[in-house]
């Protein structure tokens, strides 16, 4: 049906690619007779069981269909509408949800400036000063991406100090985890080391970038995420019907840890491409390559071209940085390929 389109491989973004085939092959193995909806079904039940076997057994996990859904409703039960975040200012929460969280929390988001994604609880003491004044919206949760928008991980040191610190200010912790994987991959642990052993109260955690098809989950950890949840997200208009084929994702997702084989092979390619890219001094990296995001500053006249053979993203126009982000099925012929991109377009434009 569609023989004669073009699907090209893409930097631009890990939500590009398509469908990891043992996810799809999970959904067509639901995809068969009648079962109940709205979670009441066995596929869901399995899954269930397979949320608790990797996060712990005190997990509540609830599928929604956007990662913008994930963020806003995890904060629902967390904050009422004279109450903030505390996020940095390049949190996806803050750039990219089209203002969600203020209008449908009614909130207010505090940002804390950054120069790789991470945050610290020093950097957050001043907004605190103001607690109890009737003029000024109230601190109530903390918003970590991780890892960052920039592709540096929190270390779990640095994890479990944001915990002590917000139990300390009586504050509510939530991880943004699109990409949480590929952190539990750099940091060489699991993904319960990176959220219920911390003490984290809710996680937005990612399927869509992760080769699953308009499938998110929240995590809900402590007694109040998990308070009136299920009302939040009818409410919100992202309660799945039939939720069998979201949960045959997950299920597929972390049966026999496909995550960590997704997770190993973005961070494994986007490290050995980053190597690579030390052989031309014209290519500056600003930032660690910690995830499947490679950050790489350009020569001006070099972006265009190859923007034209692997569609990228113009992350900061000023110093001309550029966003490739690698999805689970970039290869390495893929990285051959546009290292000999550079190649050409480096005899084209060359760098005085």
């Amino acid at each position: 049906m569609f023989d004669e389109l073009r699907f090209s491989l893409s930097l631009g973004s890990d939500n590009h690619s398509g469908v990891h085939p043992k996810i799809f092959a999970a959904m067509m193995q639901a995809n068969r007779g009648h079962a109940h909806a709205y979670g009441m079904d066995e596929v869901s039940r399995l899954t269930e069981q397979e949320f608790k076997r990797v996060f712990g057994p005190d997990v509540e996990a609830h599928y929604v269909f956007t990662g913008t859904a994930a963020n806003v409703l995890s904060l629902a039960p967390l904050m009422r509408g004279f109450e903030a975040v505390i996020c940095s200012q390049v949190a996806h929460l803050h750039l990219d949800e089209c203002g969600a969280p203020e209008k449908f929390l009614g909130g207010k988001l505090w940002t804390v400036p950054t120069e790789d994604g991470r945050i610290t609880p020093a950097q957050c003491e001043e907004i605190l000063e103001r607690r109890g004044d009737q003029h000024y919206s109230q601190p109530k949760v903390v918003c970590l991406t991780q890892p960052t928008e920039l592709g540096v991980c929190y270390t779990l040191e640095e994890l479990r100090e944001w915990r002590r610190w917000t139990k300390e200010k009586n504050l509510m912790l939530h991880i943004d985890g699109a990409r949480i994987a590929n952190a539990a991959v750099h940091l060489k642990t699991d993904l319960k080391a990176l959220t219920a052993d911390i003490g984290v109260d809710c996680v937005s955690f990612g399927g869509t970038k992760n080769g699953l098809l308009g499938a998110e989950v929240v995590l809900l950890f402590s007694k109040q995420a998990k308070e009136g949840f299920k009302f939040h997200r009818k409410q919100a208009m992202q309660l799945p019907s039939k939720s069998r084929f979201l949960a045959a994702q997950f299920y597929a997702y972390l049966k026999d840890d496909l995550w960590r084989e997704i997770a190993t092979h973005v961070t494994v390619t986007a490290g050995e491409l980053s190597a690579r890219l030390k052989d031309f001094p014209e290519i500056k990296q600003p930032l660690k390559v910690q995830s499947n995001g490679l950050f790489v500053c350009l020569p001006k006249e070099w972006i265009n071209p190859l923007k034209e053979k692997f569609f990228f993203y113009i992350w900061d126009h000023q110093i001309g940085m550029c966003r490739w982000m690698i999805s689970f099925d970039w290869t390495k012929k893929q990285s051959d390929e546009l290292i000999e991109s550079i190649r050409e377009v480096r005899k084209c434009f060359p760098v005085k």
